[in-house]
């Protein structure tokens, strides 16, 4: 324990400049915009600002990353309480309290609840990431390559598993991604694979340009076809709210408490914030003495998914730091960036670079409080940027979005690579298929591959080596019974209902 703080007082000092913190408060300004705007949502805005770090120093870029990430977690929140639009998917269980205490008259009320939880859950997350990041990578320096491609193979499946969905959707987007990451040059035998001719697919599918095309021109068009217009409610805040909002605080100790604990575990595994928020919100009330006011302005429907959303935001950059895997979507466009930089995610990164993980975790402390401040300050601004006619902001967004796709390498091919990508996303979107697991797979596409091989190699090609050991066994059983969960689990429903009749 002494040890990590002592690392935690040397990350301050790294993090601890005029520099970072004007950083912090750019990217915490950006991150409410991209928050506040359908269309964009904080995958997308962090790879936008990506370009803009390759001439920065790590430390500088993560920062200025992270930050406009926590921005937008927040940002997300005024547009589902103001507007009943989530400007995020995780701030979708927001919406189902925040909106009806905004329409009686509590807007101002609410999005103090909503932003005091969230620095709550955000600032604990930031605590349980400093206790355990250590040991984590420690545990996983004794990783060879059979319980990496377990823990891969156990993210792919949660993705299944847990998210919810229809299991065979995600399977597919899992498999389009990894078909898209296997495209280049083979990195065990060097061969080129599925570049059909071209010298354009050597290096493989831009991630960046994949990003930018699914999450930003994908949504955009979802968001266009629906028509959306821009009809909210004004809040006028005080720090006298805040303060009034704050004494209310204590009331809800134990749903603080709880959906921490929910968004650190859904966070850390590839839950991710949208499923933690949604988890949170339903068992809130479940458990709540005022079950019955849900859904008509309750405070505790506000506190529970916040306070959970932004605990899985902060938690989810622990297992891409210690282990090399996302936990969320916006976890992997960071984990492309670390690659960029020439860092490596993994237990080596806390040894070789501990600065920078160091630098990074004292930084999140800093960058949450200025968030929840700069967010407090900035609400009537942002209401009425949302103001602004979609006509003006769309094309703009849609700008943005090619412009950053063209700066990842200065190619055309690129923005039409990300034009393409937008066409995809938003089929993915209309035909209801995650995009989550897709940006996953081709992160870690050939990660898995390499691990796959290896122990086949040290195994002379046998499957026995991912039950060898205890560890490696008990991965590997975890994700098939999460595969098979993912099944069996809709038909459980169905003859549940059955039975009852």
């Amino acid at each position: 324990m002494l040890d990590q703080l002592n690392l935690l007082m040397g990350g301050f000092q790294t993090a601890f400049s005029v520099y970072h913190l004007s950083l912090m408060v750019a990217g915490v300004l950006l991150g409410i915009l991209v928050g506040v705007l359908p269309g964009l949502g904080a995958p997308n805005g962090v790879t936008l600002l990506l370009p803009l770090t390759f001439t920065m120093t790590p430390v500088a870029a993560i920062i200025l990353l992270s930050s406009m990430y926590w921005g937008a977690l927040f940002g997300g929140s005024t547009t589902s309480i103001l507007f009943n639009i989530p400007g995020e998917p995780s701030s979708v269980a927001t919406t189902f309290d925040g909106h009806p205490m905004a329409r009686k008259g509590d807007a101002a009320r609410a999005l103090a609840i909503a932003f005091l939880s969230a620095g709550f859950g955000a600032l604990a997350g930031v605590v349980v990431v400093t206790l355990v990041a250590n040991a984590i990578a420690g545990f996983a320096l004794k990783f060879s390559p059979a319980e990496y491609f377990a823990v891969y193979l156990l993210t792919f499946c949660s993705y299944a598993g847990m998210s919810g969905g229809k299991p065979l959707k995600t399977i597919a987007a899992l498999l389009l991604g990894l078909i898209l990451a296997g495209v280049g040059t083979d990195t065990v035998s060097g061969e080129m694979r599925m570049t059909f001719g071209s010298d354009l697919l050597v290096g493989g599918v831009s991630f960046l340009a994949a990003v930018v095309g699914l999450f930003g021109i994908g949504e955009l068009l979802v968001t266009v076809e629906e028509g959306l217009a821009f009809k909210g409610l004004h809040a006028r805040m005080s720090w006298r709210t805040v303060w009034q909002a704050a004494k209310e605080m204590p009331a809800y100790a134990w749903t603080l408490l709880r959906s921490t604990a929910i968004g650190c575990w859904m966070g850390i595994t590839p839950g991710g914030p949208t499923a933690a928020s949604f988890m949170s919100y339903g068992i809130a009330k479940r458990f709540s003495r005022r079950r019955d006011n849900f859904g008509k302005g309750e405070p505790e429907g506000v506190v529970a998914p916040e306070t959970a959303d932004h605990s899985a935001g902060v938690s989810a950059l622990l297992p891409m730091l210690a282990l090399g895997v996302p936990g969320s979507a916006t976890a992997a466009v960071m984990m492309g960036g670390l690659m960029i930089w020439g860092l490596q995610p993994g237990p080596m990164l806390f040894i070789e670079h501990a600065d920078f993980v160091w630098g990074l975790i004292a930084s999140m402390y800093m960058a949450n409080v200025v968030a929840i401040v700069l967010v407090l300050a900035t609400i009537p601004l942002f209401a009425a940027i949302l103001r602004a006619p979609f006509a003006i902001i769309g094309p703009l967004i849609v700008v943005v979005c090619l412009i950053g796709a063209y700066t990842i390498g200065g190619k055309m091919f690129d923005v039409y690579l990300a034009m393409g990508f937008g066409v995809v996303g938003y089929v993915f979107k209309k035909l209801d298929y995650p995009i989550a697991p897709l940006i996953l797979a081709m992160v870690l596409g050939d990660k898995t591959e390499d691990a796959f091989r290896q122990s086949m190699l040290l195994s002379n090609g046998s499957l026995g080596i991912f039950f060898s050991n205890g560890l490696v066994g008990s991965l590997v059983t975890v994700a098939l019974g999460l595969l098979a969960w993912s099944f069996v689990a809709p038909l459980l429903k169905r003859r549940t209902p059955a039975a009852t009749a």
